[in-house]
């Protein structure tokens, strides 16, 4: 599986946002997007997510085109935003079953993605009641009903504390083992590190870059 993004464009009154960007990412991959606030990272997720339209480029799955294909979006894409799209006043269950069927929903609680993500722990509270962190889970666990093999996370483990992160961080892993592809914005060193091909955004502007650890470095240029 092979995700190719090609020459992508985007500009908002006038001001381009993102010029020319391209990247690729194979089977078993985790591509880190690096940058600072306002440098694109974010747009260029929401396109590829289908949330926003681009003004040009391509992106196909595998040779088939699927930037603004709605129907080749929900096979292929779970996108999981900055902030937690869900519905506060009803339970993390609820919210789940408007993803999921429930056969595939208590599947995933008793041995796959959702019970990786510890969501069986507060199943029956209602949303509005949970911390940062649970209503993070619980959006990532909404966003990739029916496995999709491409994942967009923007920022998945800011602000939230070690334990919660551990458990983004793990099913992160596991959809990488299982032959998957994650493509994370992020200022996170825990996040970066997980990464095994990294680019930096920077005016609009995506280039690959060579992450040895040094943060130092990799704040110089960003």
């Amino acid at each position: 599986m092979i995700l190719e993004v090609r020459s992508l464009k985007k500009s908002f009154r006038g001001k381009k946002v993102l010029r020319d960007v391209s990247f690729s990412a194979g089977s078993g991959s985790v591509v880190g997007i690096l940058g600072e606030n306002g440098s694109g990272k974010s747009t260029l997720l929401s396109i590829l997510a289908g949330v926003l339209a681009a003004d040009g480029g391509t992106c196909t799955l595998d040779g088939e085109d699927i930037l603004g294909v709605r129907s080749a979006v929900r096979r292929s894409i779970g996108y999981a935003p900055q902030g937690t799209p869900l519905l506060e006043e009803l339970t993390a269950r609820d919210n789940l079953l408007l993803h999921y069927d429930r056969a595939e929903m208590e599947k995933e609680l008793k041995d796959g993605v959702l019970a990786t993500l510890g969501i069986d722990g507060f199943l029956k509270t209602t949303v509005s009641k949970l911390s940062g962190g649970m209503k993070k889970r619980l959006s990532v666990g909404c966003s990739v009903a029916g496995r999709p093999p491409v994942l967009l996370l923007d920022e998945p483990c800011a602000a939230l504390d070690l334990s919660c992160k551990a458990n983004i961080l793990d099913f992160i892993d596991a959809h990488r083992k299982g032959g998957g592809i994650a493509v994370l914005t992020s200022h996170d060193q825990t996040e970066i590190a997980i990464c095994d091909k990294w680019y930096i955004m920077k005016d609009g502007v995506l280039r690959e870059y060579v992450y040895d650890g040094d943060i130092g470095k990799l704040v110089s240029e960003l």
